[in-house]
């Protein structure tokens, strides 16, 4: 399988190019050449998969002959060795807890898929790989566990000050050994903006060997397309055939994997992209169009986007045609009030603690029933442990968060961050001066 830049559908470069240079000199974004479809078999027996054997037909099917089988199997294995449960909360609303990796969320599936392929394919003697992120929240904490002990491989993670929880702050700048933070004096906006301004910098490229882990990068996209599939899967052990999704959308490649699934296959009525306040895309949705703004800062803070980087990639699905993509695609957005009395209300009926991002993917789906009077299966996706989110819950809510050990852990560790701000010549200097 070869990838196409959505700027240039003529550049065509392999997986390993893809993954490496992670965007395209032209800005665009990789994307596979075509979209294969999973057999109909598979698809009408996926109950009858794991994980891990679901991960592997999709990324099989996904690379082609990019990596031998029995490689690419054992790199799926190591990489998605976590569960990830669809939690009933009634009869047909379901949560998908994407929580149980080493950073307690989401991202975990792709950072893991990401640093085993770009292990795999790293040589000896080679020159450094230099792993650039930008994080609004659990991305960089998701890529440091990742790639810590990846031989051959140094991360660079910036994050905006005051912006990320604090324990997302320990998991980023605590590591220390290859893992390298740095604070950034604006939004995660200007982090992103920073990244994407390395790679197109010629001098930058000639001294390093960049690449980046964020959704950007197209090993990031294809290990989240596993978990809808495997989500589809335990509905159909339950007796269902008919799923919505609702997926809490930031920077939207998380939605954009879905929607990939989607178009290899995977039977799905509707997904709704649900947003805070940042709702550039809702707005696009709703008017036609697509007008981004600087991001404001939430309860939800891996959603605090202005600019999605891979509204591209989901637009490049749909060629193009927005009418066809709101058939499938619809959108809610919520304010801080609103998610906060989501989270106490999902307490209150169901005994469950979601964090803020959660919470707004369950109200995005009560609103989508309210409107359109579905009632069969909804999945709501969890892409966060609520115990990175200590300051949001009032002290009975707090009480009832079990802290995982390896939260416990970070505790006393000395941060280690330098500071910057939204200059690229200063985040350029940096780079040259800590070689």
């Amino acid at each position: 399988m070869q990838f196409y830049s959505t700027n240039n559908k003529d550049l065509r470069v392999s997986f390993k190019e893809a993954v490496f240079n992670s965007m395209p000199l032209d800005k665009g974004l990789y994307m596979p050449e075509e979209i294969p479809q999973l057999p109909a078999d598979f698809i009408n027996n996926i109950e009858k998969y794991s994980l891990t054997e679901i991960a592997y037909e999709v990324a099989s099917a996904l690379l082609k002959d990019e990596i031998p089988a029995e490689d690419l199997k054992a790199l799926v294995e190591e990489a998605a060795n976590f569960d990830a449960p669809v939690v009933p909360l009634n009869e047909n609303t379901f949560v998908l807890e994407l929580f149980h990796g080493p950073s307690l969320a989401f991202k975990d599936f792709g950072a893991r898929f990401m640093s085993r392929v770009m292990g795999y394919y790293l040589k000896d003697g080679e020159q450094l790989l230099d792993v650039l992120v930008a994080t609004s929240g659990d991305t960089g904490g998701a890529v440091a566990l990742g790639f810590l002990g990846v031989a051959n491989t140094r991360v660079t993670i910036l994050y905006p000050k005051g912006k990320v929880s604090p324990i997302q702050e320990q998991q980023l700048t605590t590591l220390g050994q290859t893992i390298r933070a740095i604070e950034i004096d604006g939004t995660f906006d200007d982090c992103q903006a920073l990244v994407k301004q390395a790679f197109a910098d010629e001098e930058l490229n000639k001294k390093f060997r960049l690449t980046s882990a964020n959704s950007i990068n197209i090993s990031r996209l294809i290990p989240q397309t596993f978990y809808y599939f495997n989500a589809y899967a335990q509905l159909k052990r339950k007796g269902f055939k008919e799923v919505v999704f609702s997926v809490p959308s930031g920077n939207f490649g998380n939605i954009g994997a879905g929607l990939l699934a989607y178009k290899m296959g995977l039977p799905v009525k509707q997904f709704i992209a649900a947003t805070n306040v940042n709702d550039t895309v809702p707005r696009f949705l709703e008017t036609g169009v697509y007008e981004t703004k600087p991001s404001v800062q939430t309860y939800a803070n891996a959603m605090d986007v202005g600019a999605p980087s891979n509204w591209v990639r989901i637009m490049d699905l749909f060629s193009g045609d927005a009418d066809a993509l709101k058939e499938k695609v619809s959108a809610a957005r919520f304010t801080d009030e609103e998610t906060f009395a989501g989270i106490k209300k999902i307490d209150a009926d169901f005994d469950y603690i979601a964090c803020p991002h959660t919470a707004i993917a369950y109200l995005a789906v009560e609103k989508y029933r309210n409107e359109t009077g579905y009632n069969g299966a909804a999945v709501f996706l969890s892409t966060a442990h609520a115990c990175k989110f200590p300051d949001i819950f009032p002290a009975e809510l707090a009480a009832k968060i079990e802290i995982p050990a390896s939260v416990k852990e970070l505790e006393g560790r000395a941060k280690q961050a330098d500071e910057l701000g939204v200059d690229f010549e200063g985040f350029k200097s940096w780079l040259e001066e800590k070689n």
